[in-house]
């Protein structure tokens, strides 16, 4: 067993480390703490003095005692739940207060360590455990897993300056409380399925006729307060609504503003949970005066935001950087980010990996406060040492994902051109890690992960998941350097800095 060193630590008379084993990484428990864990117990020699048996020699020096037996413990959630109870900085917490967050949502459950590694010693606040519910259903996975995943990873790394858990992109009550319970410190309330996207490009008659069935008394509430009425938002800038348009952002936003006004008040109100409204999972482009309006309307019924997403102009498609023209983004996101800050909370950047050409736009005009999601881009780095350790493995997977970007495309969107991705069998072993720098194969890989790792052979065990976890065990260390590279990349852009 190799010994990871960060994680030896003790606890009273008990002595704890992780390993790795031939079977992947486990806990190794000395002393009566071991009585709380599943595993299986192995004796030890009675003297560890000149004995080469790496665990218990460490276990001596780092207590000063000999042990006569230890447990050696599976990375299971329920052995990572007496973790979380024995060691609290290994619990999620909100982060609230940090100025520079980031989500880095870990598909396989494999990148922490490289996260933790890099972003120690940086002015940067991680959230470590970020999953969508869609993520959680094409990786077949669980939020228990989600957040035993990053449990474990903090421990092994001793990293002590906290973490947090991202329900992201949930739209339901039964979604929120689900993962509230499951130990969730942020939720993301996904307020797609009732922004009314029809009225955002509906006829201006349409829009007045339907204006006009609202209640007598929530228009007028409205229009007192938004109509031939002035906010200043800082550095000059200010926001104005007019009558025409107004109306639109009404019908379009309202039911979104009550949705989340519903899901604050019975589930977020009386917890320390960072609560992130998105309204960017839409067609229509978020307005400066439709956001101000959202923001707006829920601080003054009482929602305690930590940050909005809107819909930012030009395209954040998955895994590539930002399609549009980078200075009317700046222009743009500068508004954005001044109605954030007018009002106390973080902008959110969603679909953030690889959008390399606006990280600095966006770490300047927020003054260094925002907070941006990243996920798949650590799938695609997993994909490109796999593509560079085992060939063989990759073309398999690069085959399957072309022959199934149909259904994959049912869940996302992305370049529909993707005749210019080089036929596999023309391309050497060699060659094979740059389809991971090209923008189609980058994207078909991105969205069809989830088919890659569900798909079963015929006698129904697994086609690829397996050998993906083994080849990535393997090749632990250039996967972590990998994502200290590429996640590293994302962070120097955005002018991250150390502490």
């Amino acid at each position: 067993m190799t010994i990871y060193p960060a994680s030896i630590q003790t606890r009273g008379d008990s002595v704890y480390m992780m390993a790795d084993t031939a079977g992947g990484n486990a806990l190794a428990v000395f002393g009566p703490d071991m009585e709380l864990f599943e595993g299986e117990r192995i004796s030890l020699p009675e003297k560890v003095s000149g004995y080469t048996n790496t665990l218990s020699a460490a276990a001596a020096q780092k207590s000063g005692k000999e042990f006569a037996d230890c447990k050696i413990c599976p990375l299971t959630v329920e052995n990572s739940k007496v973790i979380r109870s024995l060691f609290d900085y290994t619990n999620p917490k909100p982060h609230k207060g940090h100025d520079v967050t980031i989500g880095l949502g870990d598909r396989l459950g494999l990148a922490s360590p490289g996260h933790i590694r890099l972003i120690r010693g940086l002015d940067v606040f991680p959230v470590l455990a970020q999953q969508s519910m869609r993520e959680l259903n094409l990786t077949g996975r669980t939020y228990d897993d989600v957040l035993a995943a990053a449990v474990w990873a903090v421990f092994r790394e001793n990293y002590t300056d906290g973490y947090g858990a991202d329900g992201d992109h949930l739209k339901t009550h039964d979604e929120v409380k689900h993962a509230l319970d499951c130990g969730c410190t942020m939720i993301t309330l996904d307020c797609s399925e009732h922004i009314r996207n029809e009225y955002a490009a509906a006829q201006q008659s349409a829009v007045d006729v339907q204006y006009a069935t609202l209640p007598g008394g929530l228009v007028s509430s409205f229009e007192e307060i938004y109509l031939k009425k002035t906010f200043p938002i800082g550095g000059g800038s200010e926001i104005m609504f007019e009558e025409a348009d107004f109306r639109r952002i009404v019908l379009v936003y309202s039911a979104a503003i009550d949705h989340a006004v519903s899901i604050f008040d019975g589930l977020i109100k009386r917890t320390q949970t960072d609560f992130e409204v998105s309204i960017d999972e839409t067609l229509s482009v978020t307005t400066p005066q439709a956001h101000f309006f959202v923001a707006n309307e829920l601080i003054r019924r009482g929602v305690d935001i930590t940050s909005i997403a809107p819909r930012f102009i030009g395209e954040f498609q998955k895994g590539i950087d930002y399609i549009g023209e980078v200075t009317e983004f700046e222009r743009d996101f500068a508004v954005h980010a001044k109605i954030a800050a007018h009002f106390g909370y973080k902008v959110s950047v969603h679909s953030g990996s690889d959008k390399f050409s606006i990280f600095p736009a966006i770490g300047r005009l927020t003054d260094g406060r925002y907070h941006i999601k990243t996920a798949g881009t650590n799938w695609l780095e997993a994909l490109r040492v796999i593509a560079a350790k085992e060939p063989k493995l990759y073309r398999e997977i690069h085959t399957f994902a072309l022959e199934n970007l149909p259904e994959a495309r049912k869940y996302y969107t992305i370049t529909d051109d993707i005749s210019d991705i080089a036929d596999i069998d023309s391309v050497t072993d060699a060659d094979l890690p740059a389809y991971l720098n090209h923008d189609s194969a980058r994207q078909v890989l991105h969205i069809t992960y989830g088919l890659i790792l569900q798909s079963k052979t015929p006698d129904g065990s697994p086609l690829f998941r397996s050998r993906i976890y083994s080849a990535l065990h393997k090749h632990e260390a250039d996967y972590l350097t990998a994502l200290e590279q590429h996640i590293g990349k994302h962070l120097g852009l955005l002018g991250v800095r150390e502490k």
